[in-house]
């Protein structure tokens, strides 16, 4: 029997020649990941949640495969900074990103240039869903639920409310609570947590909101009261009801934020796959559940879960964060 072979033949068979070493060299980056040392940037300085995270799961999956995990904080720019050296790096598994949602869906609408495109330039791997984040006033207002709060900022005219930055879910709490109760709640921003509730504590403000594990130095000492929780309970505090379940209407009310771990767009699914079971697998180590319950968390979801988590909210955090009429920097 005789075969013929025209020209387009020929040029078929080169071409799928010419694909053979590429594909090999795809198979075998996957099967030899990891192949060295790992680099995970933490896009927030040392001692933080973000930072204390990553660490502690950084440490569970370098047992897991046998290569050090070192931990890198490239903070700065909310974020943008770590998250732009990752989006370049080379998408082989290698160089993981641990940032929070800020970073991943805040920045596109804070900043004209981030850096980076979270839909174009990265993967999202795992998340860990955020806590409920507990509003908290200060015991002479006499503030203990929503309604006692609305009544009191339509009485005094003008409250001043403590976020930790411009653009958080505070100051969209902020924008959302004026909007539905026509108050003229008045957002005062701080560069962080911890001297937002030493204002608090000090009377300079009448209301902060923040995460609970920073809020305790002013609910242990009395200095403040938690009235409600944005988005979901907090277990530390159970008769604490949420926004939602006083009567707040917003869409905002139901998101919660998260803390994840992202890969460079491009980085093979084998990868990906791998990453994210060892950050799903890490939910039973000691040290993990330990941060996990320090700061009152969830457990991290696999790969599905998170990016439909992340589909889910996207809008609503989009939506508020361009009804607050910020200018992007």
């Amino acid at each position: 029997m005789s075969v013929k072979f025209n020209r387009r033949h020929f040029i078929a068979a080169g071409s799928a020649a010419a694909a053979i070493p590429f594909v090999l060299r795809k198979a075998s980056a996957q099967a030899a990941w990891p192949s060295r040392q790992i680099r995970m940037i933490c896009s927030y300085p040392a001692g933080g949640q973000t930072d204390l995270l990553a660490r502690a799961f950084g440490e569970f999956i370098s047992r897991q495969i046998g290569q050090t995990v070192v931990i890198e904080n490239k903070a700065g720019a909310a974020g943008a900074i770590g998250t732009a050296e990752v989006a370049r790096a080379e998408p082989d598994g290698h160089t993981i990103l641990c940032s929070i949602s800020a970073t991943y869906v805040m920045n596109r609408v804070m900043m004209k240039s981030p850096g980076y495109d979270m839909d174009k330039d990265l993967t999202l791997v795992s998340v860990i869903p955020g806590a409920g984040l507990p509003l908290v006033a200060i015991p002479k207002s006499g503030v203990t639920t929503l309604d006692e709060f609305v009544a009191f900022a339509r009485k005094n005219g003008k409250v001043n409310f403590g976020t930790f930055s411009a653009g958080s879910s505070p100051h969209m709490t902020i924008h959302e609570l004026n909007k539905q109760y026509g108050l003229n709640i008045e957002p005062i921003h701080y560069r962080g947590e911890a001297p937002m509730w030493t204002g608090l504590a000090e009377g300079t403000l009448d209301v902060a909101m923040g995460s609970y594990t920073a809020a305790q130095s002013v609910l242990q000492s009395n200095r403040g009261v938690a009235f409600a929780v944005h988005s979901k309970k907090v277990d530390a505090i159970p008769n604490v009801k949420t926004l939602p379940e006083q009567g707040a209407t917003s869409r905002f009310f139901t998101v919660s934020g998260f803390t994840g771990w992202a890969l460079p767009k491009a980085t093979p699914q084998p990868i990906v796959d791998r990453l994210a079971q060892l950050c799903v697998a890490a939910n039973s180590d000691p040290k993990v559940k330990e941060v996990l319950s320090t700061f009152v968390l969830e457990p991290a979801l696999g790969f599905k879960e998170s990016n439909a988590l992340y589909q889910r909210e996207l809008p609503v955090w989009l939506e508020s964060a361009r009804a607050l009429g910020l200018q992007p920097v």
